[in-house]
């Protein structure tokens, strides 16, 4: 057995501010701060062997509050691109209600939740997912087929694409996941990767 725990970052001052972030380096909020914190505490219980993140710096500051606080800042950590939150293009520092009303609720929601429609300039959930997956099968799952416990700290788009992988979400169903920001949602691995459980703390 083998456990995986994926966190989104905690907030982030354009979560808060309401704007499409993607792939742009925008910082915490006290609020995504204090969540990261609490994350940390949750996962005491758990030795971890390894921790991946993204390159941008709301992730990897989520990651090193978590780990000092479930006193694991000893283990690899590894940051790779491959984990970054997916490009919104031209939407990228924009206000997702000021663009709702300029192109319609209708149409913002399936640039934001759709799997394979890009959002203007931007990456699809799709286009994610064919860098998210392949990076988890070739640097995670070995460890995790070894009895390694795993700790990913990424963003929303990233980790729902490896959520689609690692629960057998289908392109439909997708639309309708929000992962909270600063929450561990942990599975529980065979030595086969057949998923026994998963849950969020």
């Amino acid at each position: 057995m083998s456990l995986l725990v994926i966190i989104r970052h905690g907030q982030s001052q354009w979560n808060l501010e309401n704007r499409f972030t993607g792939i742009m380096d925008v910082p915490l909020t006290e609020t995504g701060i204090t969540e990261a914190h609490v994350a940390g505490q949750k996962l005491k219980h758990i030795v971890f062997d390894h921790a991946f993140t993204s390159m941008l710096s709301r992730a990897q500051q989520t990651l090193d509050i978590v780990l000092e606080e479930a006193g694991e800042t000893q283990i690899p950590v590894t940051r790779s691109a491959a984990l970054n939150e997916r490009s919104y293009g031209d939407l990228q520092g924009l206000n997702k209600t000021e663009m709702a009303k300029k192109y319609g609720e209708e149409q913002i929601e399936i640039w934001r939740r759709s799997y394979d429609i890009q959002p203007p300039g931007g990456e699809s959930l799709k286009e994610t997912a064919a860098r998210v997956i392949p990076f988890y099968q070739q640097e995670i799952e070995p460890l995790l087929i070894a009895g390694k416990n795993v700790l990913i700290v990424a963003h929303g788009n990233s980790l729902r694409a490896l959520m689609m992988y690692l629960e057998n979400v289908d392109a439909a169903h997708i639309a309708e996941v929000n992962i909270p920001t600063g929450v561990p949602r942990v599975y529980t691995l065979s030595s086969h990767l057949k998923l026994v459980d998963v849950l969020y703390l």
